[in-house]
Order: structure tokens, then C-alpha cells, then sequence
């Protein structure tokens, strides 16, 4: 019996050997066969990293921020190689706001590409703004090799599950051939629809040359044994599939975008609605401002119609700088008197306290991409006569044309300019009152709005000084206004500013900062020196988180945490190589002249830093900021 099952163990292992070696033969066989009908992918200079830039190249990409990392260095390199800007910044939010600002001021997709991990974490509040303000972005990130995935590489995370709730679509490519056919599918959906970020993450051994991959998965040395041998053939059978395919001719051309369209029936019925208004009025939020209209298109059709407009976002200077049509005054008091509303992307949240502004009698009109922003807290405060899920910009323009002839009453329009008129009189006369200490900033703003160039570009990041600079510049034209949107994020003026300036480069681009968000980009002056970008920055220097303070400190009773220093930030720019201006009290005759050396030392090349120690007002009192 023990003879028997002696015999038995040694014929099944003998058979197991045999079962082993003919296989190892026919993987042996599977794979020089397989390297024989792939011997163009295997032996090709080209890289994955060379195929990525030939897609964003085809789709009108003109420039990929980046801060540098060693997952991605093969999209840079092959974007700079095919006459793509390649321009790195010093942090990489800044890269996603500089790309947020191209997709703006270009109407197409702005593009950023960081490395794995931190790199990645460190953009996540720039994408969540970029949704939020609905911009078209594309984020290329870097992700350990394929098969490295999951078992302790250097910087891997699941990226996916940080991106996936704030992104439009994610992928992670596979394979080589996977990267035309999902970035095209990436830089379409970031346009369809409602517009807003994507995420495409490539693993490094997908980016970089067949034999720089080859050589990282080759063993060191001859297999040994069955299953060092059987690990070489996994490895080797999981490099050709990364590369199966990889040259084969591909369409890299843009598919088409969907954006949705107001019908015919509904823009009559806002014709017949509009045709009865005594009293109407819009509010324009940036998704006016978004393709397929031109904003110039747009701007004439808003004219033609002759009604009063406020304007919000992206839309600030919309109708030019004097346009009796733009009303910046008292809009509350004229939404009461309003017998009719046409909410044209602009949504019921906290910046129209959730539709309780509006008067319960007006007829409302909504047009919005976006479902879930068309009728946002109606259920609540306000009810939609129309609500139309389309594009904003489209409908006006189809509106206008369906109500030739029309003519808002006169003297509606004026009733509404004469409170403007009144309530400017008045920022005025608060602009001559003195400070406790150093300059009056409403005074500073308004030497600024009369010294700015027509072209100028105005960039808004901070709190209390530029939500009073929101009262006193006025942007000279369309897409001339660039704010966070609906986040409400601090940091955005370096990457912004930057945007802007490439995408306009003759145009003066200011960025109006408060001293506490200066401190989120300062850095990218030394970004601005080395791209040739310069910016003017003003900051409002009073030491203080003021939009906070304002509220906390007579509702709680402390100023803790607001307090920062008059500090010398002009120095700091003149230390990245910019040019740095002081301005304290007793230089208020001064002032038009240090903008007008900014100015020049900007058409010379250097950014320019305008450091005003501002002091206290009641301008703006009881404005909260939550």
C-alpha cells in the first residue's frame, strides 16, 4: 500500500513537471510570437508622453502649467518639443488657476499637469473652484507604474477617490493606445453640459519609452527555477500589452461638445413674458460668458434690448465701462420694484440669499446649464414662471432677435441709473473722509480706477479690500473681470493673473489683493520674472484679516487670529525680481504717480508690487463673510 502511493506521488509529479515545461514552452513560443507582431512598438522611439501632446496640440492647447515632477516629465517634455508653453509655477494650485484663467478669458480647455501624490493633493481646492465656477480644465496627473500600484511606490494614493466628487469625468490610462481615445473623451466633457474640470491620471509606464520600461521590469540576471521564469513571462507579457497598439494611426481631432439649447417654444413664451414687462431686469452670472456666444455677439443683444442689467462674475464689464444699461447700485431695492426677472446663469445661493431678494409677485425667468443650480432653493423662496435648462448666453441672443422693435420704458432704466448716480456721490465723498491711520483705501481705489488702462485685465483676490474694489474699478470691457466664482477661495490672484497675462499679453493685468491672500501667491513673482509676465499687483495692507474681523470681533469679542504686520511685501517682490513700491500717509498726491512707475516698469518687463498701507473705514458696514 505505501509502495503503491509512493508510485502514485512520484507519476504526479513527474506529470506536474511535464505540465510545467510544456507550458513555459508555449509561453516561450506565445511570446516570441507576440514580440514578432509587435516589433514596431517594441523598437519605436516614440513615448506615450510624445502622444499626449500631440492630442492637447491638435485641440488648440497653447499652454500646460505644471510644477516638475519625474512621473510626468515625458508630457512636457513632448508638449515643449511641439511648440506648446510649458510654464511651471511655484506651487501647484497656482498651475490650476492659471489654467482655470486661460479656460476663462479663451473659451477653451485650460490644461494642467502635476506629479503624483503631493502633487496632486496640493490642487484638489483649485479643482473644487474650478467646478464651482464651472471653468473647462483639464488635470493630467502622474501615478506610480502600473504594476507598482497598491504596494508602497513613492507618492502612490488613490488618486481617483479624491477626484471622482469634484471632477466631470476621471480616468486612469492603462495602456498606451488608451491615451488618445480618453483624452478626447476628457477634453470633450469638460466642455459639454454644464463645463468644469476632468482628471486623467497616466502611471509613469505609460509616459515613458518602450526600452526605458523594458529595462525597469527586465530581471537583473537569467530567471531561475519555474517561477522566477513564470514572473519574467508575466512581466514580459504585461509590457507588451502596455505597448500593444501604442503607434497605430488614431484621430486626435476634438469630438463634438453638447451644450443644451433653449426651444424655440420656450424663448417665445419669455418673448411674450418680456413683450408685458413694465419693469424688467436681468442678472447676468458668468455662464453668459461661456462659448458657443461671443461676448461681443452678446453684448449687442443686451444693448438692443435696452434692459436694466446687474452683473456678476465673469460678466463685470460685460456693457463697457459707462453703459447706462450696467446698474452697480441698490439692487436689492430694485428687485423689489422689479416686475420681472431673468436670472441668466445666475443662481438662488448665498449671493442672492437664496432667492429671499426677490419679490414673490415678479414673474421669474431662469436659464441655466445646470439642473441642480436652474432652481436652487425654489422649493423655499421663489418660484420660476419659465425655468429653462440650456445655455444662458444663446437665449439672450435668441431673445433679442425675437423681440425687435422692443424698448425697455425709459425712464425704468433711469429711475435705476439716478440711484447709481447717488450712491457713487456718496463712495466719493467717504473717499475724502481721513483715516484713523494711514491712506483711506476707498480713496486709493478710486486714484487706481483713474489711472488703470482701458485694456487692463482686473484679477480679485482677498476679502475686505476687493469686495470694496468690487464697488470702484470698473472693468473697461468683456471678460476684463476675473474673481474665485461661488468658492470663494483665497489664493487665486498669482495663477490667475498669470493666465490672463499669457492669454493677453499687451493688456496691463492688475491683480487687487488683500494682505491676507497676498500671502497664498506672492511666490509667483519669481514666476512672473522668470516667464515674462509682468503683472501689477495692489495690495491693501492693514494688517489684518479684515472680513473677518469685522464681524468677530464685535460678535465674540477677539481678534484672535486676525492680526498680521504692516509688512514690506514690495520687498519681497523685489527680491523674486520684480519692482517694489511703498505707499504710506502723506503720499496721497503721490499715488497716480507710483501707479503710472508700476505701469512703466511693467512695459519693461518687471511685475510690480504696489505695497498701500490702508486704514480703516466704515464702507461696506454690517457686509458679513459667511
Amino acid at each position: 500500500m505505501d509502495l503503491r502511493c509512493d508510485c502514485i506521488h512520484v507519476l504526479g509529479a513527474v506529470l506536474g513537471a511535464v505540465v510545467s515545461v510544456v507550458l513555459l514552452w508555449a509561453a516561450h513560443r506565445l511570446g516570441m510570437i507576440y514580440q514578432l507582431f509587435h516589433k514596431a512598438e517594441t523598437q519605436s522611439p516614440c513615448y506615450g508622453g510624445e502622444v499626449v501632446a500631440k492630442l492637447l496640440q491638435a485641440h488648440g492647447v497653447r499652454f500646460v502649467f505644471t510644477l516638475v515632477g519625474g512621473h510626468i516629465s515625458p508630457i512636457l517634455v513632448a508638449c515643449e518639443k511641439r511648440g506648446i508653453r510649458v510654464v511651471d509655477t511655484r506651487q501647484e494650485a497656482t498651475a490650476v488657476f492659471a489654467a482655470d484663467a486661460v479656460a476663462r478669458l479663451s473659451g477653451t480647455v485650460g490644461v494642467a499637469a502635476v506629479t503624483a501624490g503631493p502633487g496632486l493633493t496640493n490642487t484638489v481646492t483649485a479643482i473644487k473652484n474650478a467646478q464651482m465656477a464651472e471653468s473647462p480644465v483639464l488635470l493630467i496627473g502622474g501615478a506610480a507604474a502600473t504594476l507598482l500600484q497598491g504596494r508602497g511606490a513613492l507618492q502612490d494614493i488613490d488618486q481617483m477617490s479624491l477626484f471622482r466628487p469634484i471632477c466631470k469625468f476621471c480616468a486612469s490610462v492603462r495602456t498606451v493606445r488608451e491615451i488618445v481615445p480618453v483624452l478626447r473623451k476628457a477634453m470633450s466633457e469638460a466642455q459639454s453640459g454644464t463645463p468644469g474640470p476632468v482628471f486623467v491620471e497616466f502611471p509613469i509606464d505609460i509616459l515613458y519609452p518602450y526600452h526605458v520600461v523594458h529595462k525597469e521590469l527586465s530581471p537583473k540576471g537569467t530567471p531561475k527555477g519555474i517561477v522566477g521564469k513564470a514572473i519574467n513571462w508575466y512581466l514580459q507579457n504585461h509590457l507588451h500589452n502596455l505597448f500593444a497598439g501604442a503607434w497605430e494611426p488614431r484621430d486626435v481631432s476634438p469630438l463634438p461638445v453638447s451644450i443644451p439649447q433653449a426651444s424655440a417654444e420656450q424663448v417665445q413664451q419669455c418673448v411674450e413674458l418680456l413683450s408685458r414687462a413694465k419693469k424688467p431686469v436681468f442678472l447676468l452670472g458668468s455662464q453668459v460668458t461661456l462659448p458657443p456666444t461671443p461676448v461681443e455677439k452678446l453684448r449687442k443683444a443686451l444693448e438692443s434690448l435696452g434692459i436694466p442689467c446687474f452683473l456678476g462674475g465673469m460678466t463685470r464689464g460685460m456693457l463697457g465701462r459707462d453703459s447706462h444699461l450696467h446698474i452697480r447700485q441698490n439692487r436689492r431695492d430694485a428687485l423689489k420694484e422689479a416686475d420681472l426677472v431673468i436670472l441668466a446663469g445666475t443662481v438662488c445661493d448665498f449671493r442672492l440669499s437664496y432667492g429671499r431678494v426677490l419679490n414673490r409677485r415678479s414673474k421669474i425667468i431662469a436659464v441655466n446649464r445646470d439642473r441642480s443650480q436652474l432652481l436652487k432653493n425654489s422649493d423655499m423662496f421663489w418660484k420660476a414662471n419659465v425655468a429653462i435648462q440650456g445655455d444662458a448666453g444663446s437665449f439672450i441672443v435668441n431673445l433679442s432677435e425675437g423681440l425687435k422693435g422692443y424698448s425697455c420704458p425709459l425712464e425704468w432704466a433711469e429711475s435705476l441709473k439716478a440711484g447709481d448716480v447717488k450712491k457713487e456721490k456718496a463712495n466719493q465723498e467717504k473717499a475724502e473722509e481721513k483715516t484713523e491711520r494711514h491712506l483711506n483705501p476707498i480713496k486709493v481705489l478710486h486714484l487706481v480706477e483713474e489711472t488703470m488702462a482701458e485694456d487692463s485685465i482686473i484679477v480679485a483676490d482677498g476679502g475686505d479690500f476687493v469686495g470694496s474694489a468690487a464697488y470702484i474699478l470698473r472693468p473697461r470691457g468683456p471678460l476684463c473681470w476675473l474673481d474665485p466664482g461661488a468658492f470663494g477661495t483665497l489664493g487665486v490672484g498669482g495663477g490667475f493673473a498669470l493666465g490672463a497675462k499669457l492669454c493677453r499679453p499687451d493688456s496691463e493685468v492688475w491683480i487687487v489683493f488683500g494682505d491676507g491672500s497676498l500671502g497664498y501667491s506672492i511666490v509667483e513673482f519669481d514666476t512672473y520674472t522668470r516667464h515674462k509676465t509682468p503683472v501689477i499687483a495692489l495690495v491693501g495692507n492693514d494688517a489684518c484679516w479684515s472680513q473677518i474681523s469685522r464681524e468677530q470681533v464685535p460678535m465674540l469679542g477677539s481678534n484672535v487670529a486676525c492680526s498680521l504686520a504692516y509688512n514690506d511685501y514690495h520687498a519681497v517682490a523685489e527680491g523674486f525680481g520684480g519692482k517694489g513700491f511703498l505707499v504710506t500717509r502723506g503720499e496721497e498726491g503721490n499715488i497716480t504717480d507710483i501707479i503710472k512707475e508700476a505701469q512703466d516698469a511693467c512695459l519693461k518687463g518687471k511685475a510690480a508690487l504696489i505695497n498701500v498701507l490702508i486704514g480703516k473705514t466704515n464702507f461696506r458696514e454690517g457686509s458679513i463673510s459667511v
